[in-house]
């Protein structure tokens, strides 16, 4: 099990690059935008870095949703191999069966 704080750390990243997307997604778009002068570009830089450094979606860590395990973790099932073989042994994932022979 990984360290609550670890968990509510991550937690709260999302909750900012959930909060933030919208504006942040506006500003980049502006940033990058050439047809913009040289001056309007500058500023929406300038806000882009303003905004807190957490909000950023980079920042935020996959996690497990079993044990909060940050490596070796499958998108598709949002858990860890470990959390996921324990769930399979146990017939708690639909379609997966333990190998033996």
């Amino acid at each position: 099990m990984a360290k609550t704080s670890s968990i509510e750390k991550n937690n709260r990243r999302k909750k900012l690059a959930k909060q933030f997307g919208a504006k942040r997604a506006a500003l980049k778009a502006i940033a990058m935008d050439q047809k913009l002068s040289l001056e309007e570009r500058f500023a929406a830089q300038l806000k882009l870095a303003a905004l807190p450094r957490n909000s950023a979606p980079n920042r935020v860590r996959n996690r497990c949703e079993v044990s909060g395990r940050p490596r070796a973790y499958y998108r598709k099932l949002k858990m860890s191999r470990i959390a996921l073989r324990e769930l399979g042994n146990l017939g708690q994932v639909p379609g997966m069966v333990k190998s033996s022979w």
